[in-house]
């Protein structure tokens, strides 16, 4: 075993600088000369803008410059592009209303941006936005999902009809409506995926730098990878060629997918600094994430699912209105679309499936990908309904699974949404964790929880998600002096420990000392492309494309040493383990390191060993992977107060080959928080006029460390996946993908015997109460 390889739990490198304070992030960063920028917010949910007076702010102290939308849009400058296009179930295109940079003529949510103030100081910035005198005409709003697209609402943008920007679909209806029709036994639920605000750590922040000489951008963001950055302030808002603009991305404390996107304060932040001839930064505070950043799920969905005499699946049918916000973020239309129903039959074989999705715009904060991304939303369709409908049937919940898994022998499995499930033993999983959960001594533990006064629930999900977002990636592997190796890619870590992770797959490749590799990121100067950090894909894809380059090391390895050891190519042998190149057969070899260094010092080279061991390779991944696993959760409820405590957490899992333990371990836990406080703690609420009423701690429900059990168990079974040379599967969404089904499957287990049968998330101790009360 090489030390430091795959499948150890190294230690993470980056922690010692970050804990000591040595970490460098956005706000960290100042350059000489900088302006400050501060955005002014809309107040109001809805309204036409009449007049916008900046005349008294603008003559105020310290103000450089006031950017106003008219005066972007001049230079084709004022809209944040969507990127993804989709065809409705008609096969016409969906609505396109614009999104602009800063509004115009009309605000559309609490938190629209209306105003870039620029100025010497923040202070000063911050003093000349509230002189600025705006005259609203304030409209009716919309924020309900469920009924944004019935007639007679107010429209959000005035030419899309109903609020709909899109209605989309897969599958056949035709034949799952017959499914249903010969069906022995329906069971069908009204499901809320509760909306959730992201929260990182870090805000959102931005330093945009124009070099008047050379006309070239320089803009320093926390992102999830600025090559998508890079892009669209070169095309969509500055209008020069690519390779003028330099994204440059610091330490990230955290993202959760929402760091991804192409906000307003990045495109007039860089748009104003050409124009003025100076860096300007701009700083989020709490108070912006809450009314800017863009937030996550928030769908309203009918769905059923269609039994047969013997209590198999025949058929399922969703329908889902998916709340977009008042305009198509970034990647907004394919979260609750493409992204969603590819896992939404789960782990069972379902022959029959139809899912429609409307979107629909209302008065609110745009949405766009969160953790999981669409997942998260499609296994909390198909667990509810799991564990519904065997409540419905008399079964119990883990036997109806049983009689519906994919069974492991007819994997690869193409499933009715066409994924291909190339790897997985989902039986096996499932008994693993009812082995661990203890689950037939439950009713001993109710019995304790009983003796307190409490009611004890026990649920389970088994999920499945679909991992890899861009199949493409890059590695660039570089040999230079005192033997650093440096290895460029094209992901970017917010807090996940890719430079562990990487640097235990070059040292377990190339046996090269794990002190001695450096992990390049976040540069699109020093990394040419990329598709950053979302969907699970760092590893799934970036480390395959490090395994390749390490593979092309090795090639041009033996060459070299061949050269020195003065033999032939074919003759050379690699050792991993030791670090060596030799010639078969003998005790002739040399290290690797040292190929490199006498590589570099020779100065000349026959041509075709010129670049010495300096590798870069590129890899395409041709399907997703598939990582699942089985988590069951037990509460306890308090029926007098209705409070909701996980009490014990049983998580399995199948990331195929792990190259480091205690960073999956960390990711899934983490993920399991986030699940619970979806589940339990965090709800989004507008007012009837779209005022945001949790727009602050001190009234969203952030999960805190006494909302995770003490009592968590955590195991993987490792089933490599086919879909890529290292076997491995994505595991950075999968506890916020599990946690959420199967704490209300609990919570409802535990209530069942008081009469409630349904609670939607969050499951708040006065939402429980309520059930309990209406119950009765």
């Amino acid at each position: 075993m090489v030390k430091f390889g795959v499948n150890q739990s190294v230690a993470r490198v980056e922690d010692i600088r970050l804990v000591t304070g040595a970490g460098e992030y956005t706000d960290d960063i100042n350059i000489d000369g900088q302006l400050h920028g501060f955005m002014l917010r809309s107040p109001v949910a809805h309204a036409h803008i009449k007049s916008i007076d900046t005349d008294e702010a603008k003559a105020s102290p310290g103000v450089v410059d006031i950017i106003l939308g008219a005066e972007m849009a001049v230079d084709n400058a004022n809209e944040l592009p969507c990127m993804i296009p989709l065809k409705n179930q008609d096969d016409s295109d969906r609505a396109d209303p614009g999104h602009p940079t800063l509004a115009v003529d009309k605000v559309r949510y609490v938190g629209d941006n209306i105003a870039f103030v620029v100025a010497t100081t923040l202070d000063q910035a911050k003093d000349a936005a509230e002189l600025i005198v705006i005259d609203f005409e304030e409209l009716d709003v919309v924020t309900e999902t469920k009924t944004a697209n019935q007639n007679g609402n107010p429209l959000v943008h005035d030419k899309v009809e109903n609020n709909v920007a899109f209605d989309w679909a897969q599958g056949e209806e035709d034949n799952t409506d017959s499914a249903f029709e010969t069906a022995a036994h329906v069971c069908s639920l009204e499901l809320i995926n509760s909306r959730v605000i992201v929260n990182s750590m870090e805000p959102r922040g931005v330093i945009a730098d124009w070099d008047t000489d050379t006309e070239r951008m320089t803009l320093y963001s926390g992102t999830q990878g600025g090559w998508i950055l890079k892009s669209l302030l070169a095309n969509a808002v500055l209008h020069i060629p690519e390779e003028q603009v330099r994204v440059v991305t610091p330490d990230v404390g955290g993202a959760f997918g929402m760091k991804i996107f192409f906000y307003s304060e990045c495109a007039t932040a860089a748009w104003a600094s050409r124009k003025l001839g100076k860096p300007i930064k701009w700083m989020g505070e709490r108070s912006d994430a809450f009314l800017s950043d863009t937030q996550g799920r928030d769908h309203y969905t009918y769905a059923k699912l269609a039994f047969d005499e013997n209590h198999k699946i025949t058929g399922m049918k969703v329908t889902s209105n998916a709340n977009l916000g008042a305009y198509l973020s970034t990647f907004g239309p394919l979260i609750p679309t493409v992204a969603t129903v590819k896992v939404m039959p789960g782990v069972y074989d379902i022959p029959n499936f139809f899912y429609r999705c409307i979107g629909v715009f209302t008065n609110t904060v745009p949405v766009d990908a969160y953790r999981g991304a669409g997942r998260p939303e499609a296994i909390y369709i198909i667990e509810r309904l799991m564990d519904s409908a065997a409540k419905d049937l008399g079964v119990p919940p883990e036997e109806l699974r049983r009689k519906n898994f994919i069974p492991a022998a007819a994997i690869p499995f193409t499933t009715s949404t066409g994924c291909v499930y190339d790897s997985g033993d989902f039986e096996r999983i499932m008994n693993r964790a009812l082995e661990k959960a203890d689950w037939n001594g439950f009713d001993g533990r109710k019995s304790q929880s009983a003796a307190k006064g409490l009611r004890r629930g026990i649920g389970m999900c088994f999920y499945v998600e679909a991992t890899a977002g861009n199949p493409t990636e890059s590695a660039f592997i570089r040999f230079e002096e005192n033997d650093i190796v440096s290895v460029s890619v094209g992901t970017q870590s917010s807090g996940q420990g890719h430079s562990t992770a990487y640097s235990q797959i070059v040292a377990e490749r190339l046996g090269v000392p794990f002190e001695n590799i450096r992990i390049v990121q976040g540069d699109t100067d020093k990394i040419k492309t990329g598709g950053g950090t979302g969907g699970s894909r760092s590893l799934t894809v970036q480390g395959p494309a490090i395994h390749k380059a390490s593979d092309e090391v090795i090639e041009k390895g033996k060459e070299l040493a061949g050269h020195f050891l003065e033999a032939a190519a074919i003759d050379i042998e690699f050792s991993a383990e030791e670090g060596e190149f030799s010639i078969a057969g003998t005790d002739r070899k040399i290290s690797i390191l040292e190929v490199a260094a006498r590589a570099r010092g020779l100065g000349q080279l026959p041509e075709n060993l010129a670049e010495g061991l300096d590798s870069e390779a590129s890899i395409t991944l041709e399907a997703f992977t598939y990582p699942n696993g089985c988590h069951i959760a037990e509460v306890e409820i308090d029926e007098h107060t209705g409070t909701t405590d996980v009490v014990r957490y049983v998580i399995v899992d199948d990331f195929g080959t792990i190259v480091n333990p205690a960073l999956v371990r960390h990711q899934v836990i983490g993920g399991v928080g986030q699940g619970i406080g979806q589940a339990l703690t965090e709800n989004t609420v507008y007012s009837e006029d779209g005022q945001l009423l949790t727009g602050s701690y001190m009234d969203y429900g952030m999960p805190r460390a006494d909302n995770i059990p003490l009592d968590l168990t955590y195991e993987t079974i490792e089933i490599p996946c086919t879909m890529n040379p290292m076997g491995v599967k994505g595991c950075g969404e999968a506890g916020c993908i599990a946690a959420p089904p199967a704490i209300i499957n609990a919570a409802l287990n535990g209530l069942e015997e008081l009469g409630v049968d349904h609670l939607d998330m969050p499951a708040t101790p006065q939402k429980v109460w309520d059930a309990i009360q209406q119950a009765r």
